[in-house]
């Protein structure tokens, strides 16, 4: 049987690359390379690029490390273990202590879709002027087909007050079920959350522009993801139609990433980007600008 065959066979019940090493280092002692031992230079050059290949077989190596800070349960200063309200309040001797504490607790879980506003007219000298192109409006009908689509009961529609976003979220509000509340909300327009790291430089707002706008999307961020009062009973689901970098830094504050990464992510227009958060406070993204709903040549990314 051929050199290759054998190692074949030997990894195909093996199947890993110590095993191959040996096998290797083996052959290559017995001489199925076909070089004479004296011939010291090729076989050892070719042992070194073989050993170097060698991933160290360490718990160290193959045992991921947390790289960051533990999961705050109080990110949006809303779990009730830490709500004291500045004092302590009197409990008698027959009163359960945990009893005020269950009824101040979440019940529900929260869905807040966040929709990146459809295609626009770039060459605009204003906001008002910057409306959606006949693509753009396409774009807007198929997320509010692709929102229905979904079954959902949809508690409000929350927009940016930019004309793109606006006539975005009237389009898309035309296709949902029942009577949804829209409401226009000027924190969620477009800015420059925070520096990126790495930087770019095809974009490069001046310290003034990251220090007003970031100021303005984190008090969006703030206002509009945390975990559900205690008097809502039922599971919400929230639109809220605005823009790629709000959206993309309020991804990375929800999941307590470094919020300086927002600029890694890309979202197409029109797409849907879906968070849970759950009554403990924990959060999940389910979907992360999807537009798979969209036929190709719809897609943009303006």
């Amino acid at each position: 049987m051929s050199y290759r065959k054998t190692l074949k066979l030997i990894c195909g019940f093996a199947g890993g690359s110590a095993v191959l090493f040996a096998a290797v280092t083996a052959a290559d002692s017995r001489g199925y390379f076909g070089e004479q031992r004296g011939e010291a230079a090729g076989r050892w050059s070719r042992f070194t690029v073989l050993q170097a290949a060698q991933p160290a077989w360490t718990p160290a190596s193959h045992t991921p490390t947390p790289t960051g800070h533990a999961w705050d349960f109080n990110w949006d200063k809303r779990d009730p273990s830490a709500l004291t309200n500045g004092k302590k309040k009197k409990e008698s001797a027959t009163e359960d202590p945990s009893s005020e504490q269950d009824n101040g607790k979440p019940k529900a879980t929260r869905n807040i879709l966040l929709i990146r506003h459809s295609q626009y007219n770039l060459s605009g000298n204003n906001d008002k002027e910057r409306i959606l192109t006949p693509l753009g409006r396409e774009q807007a009908e198929l997320t509010g087909q692709r929102l229905a689509a979904l079954g959902l009961k949809y508690d409000v529609l929350i927009h940016s007050s930019m004309t793109r976003a606006t006539e975005t979220a009237n389009i898309i509000s035309k296709h949902l079920p029942g009577r949804v509340d829209l409401v226009s909300c000027d924190l969620l327009r477009e800015g420059a959350p925070i520096e990126p790291v790495p930087p770019v430089t095809h974009w490069k707002p001046d310290a003034v522009q990251y220090h007003e706008d970031g100021a303005r999307i984190e008090a969006a961020f703030r206002r509009y993801i945390h975990r559900a009062d205690p008097t809502q009973k039922e599971d919400s689901y929230e639109i809220i139609v605005c823009h790629a970098n709000v959206i993309r830094y309020f991804v990375c504050r929800a999941l307590q990433f470094p919020p300086e990464g927002w600029l890694r992510m890309g979202l197409n227009n029109g797409s849907i980007t879906w968070l849970t958060i759950r009554p403990s406070g924990r959060v999940a993204l389910r979907t992360m600008g999807d537009s798979g709903f969209m036929p190709p040549d719809k897609l943009t990314r303006t």
